[in-house]
């Protein structure tokens, strides 16, 4: 179990009014609304020891905008100065002739980017720099991640299951009832061991897809790979705050060990 450290409705207020007034929309947001719930429970989490290696291939950004930038260089250098029919879109009959002429001009006609074989040469070379083969440009990265994984025991308050939350664990202590409030609602867990290690292996997988997208926004292919180890239930002191602005629903759940939010819901 964690222990009890915000014990009172005045320190859980200390922490949720900074958390609904923030930024000027939500200003007096805290104030402006109605208090509908703030209920202290132990809850049971499910801690699962899961250990995820992610493998992406992504476009190496940095490289796509050279690539782009030696691509636009190569087209202006061939069809610069070529007229209507090869460059800027002009609209006059003829202009092919004109581009034609130009490039003779720029290239020479037994040049080695005259004639079929010349147009080929060019294709070849648009392709080597990744213009419309995307070559050259994949990077393959790996994220490795250990976590302890916590899953809301209680069917009835799944809604509340943590997306990306780590108790602190090395507070945690043998459950001892005496050591708990007297007046503090204790819940029993209802969910088994095994539905709890499938779940968070796939809220992992989840986890770790959220991650490489944030760090990379043109993901060509994601595998993650995870190991699920030790379970241990943990009884947690959790705040359930909830409130009413002018018909939304905001509710907030607060860590009573740490005072973090574990999760929120309203706020935009």
């Amino acid at each position: 179990m964690l222990l009890l450290k915000v014990a009172t409705v005045d320190e859980v207020n200390s922490i949720i009014k900074p958390l609904m007034d923030k930024g000027l929309l939500h200003r007096h947001l805290h104030e402006d609304s109605t208090q509908e719930e703030m209920s202290l429970t132990y809850v049971p989490y499910w801690i699962v020891s899961v250990s995820a290696r992610t493998t992406i291939t992504a476009t190496n950004e940095t490289g796509q905008v050279a690539q782009t930038a030696s691509t636009a260089a190569l087209m202006g250098v061939i069809f610069g100065g070529m007229g209507g029919g090869y460059g800027g879109g002009g609209g006059r009959r003829g202009g092919g002739m004109g581009g034609r002429r130009a490039f003779e001009g720029k290239f020479g006609t037994g040049g080695p980017f005259s004639g079929i074989l010349g147009l080929k040469r060019i294709r070849i070379m648009m392709y080597g720099m990744g213009y419309g083969g995307g070559g050259g440009m994949k990077k393959t990265d790996q994220m490795d991640e250990n976590y302890n994984f916590p899953v809301i025991a209680l069917k009835a308050l799944t809604d509340y299951q943590p997306r990306d939350y780590q108790f602190n664990l090395e507070d945690r202590e043998l459950f001892d009832i005496s050591k708990l409030p007297k007046n503090v609602k204790i819940l029993n867990g209802d969910i088994s061991e095994d539905v709890a290690k499938s779940q968070a292996k796939t809220l992992v997988d989840q986890l770790q897809s959220q991650k490489a997208h944030a760090k990379y926004h043109m993901i060509q292919s994601i595998n993650t790979e995870s190991d699920v180890g030790d379970v241990e239930l943990l009884h947690v002191p959790v705040w359930f705050a909830k409130y009413d602005h002018k018909g939304n629903k905001i509710v907030l759940v607060i860590d009573a060990n740490s005072g973090r939010v574990i999760n929120s819901f309203g706020l935009s």
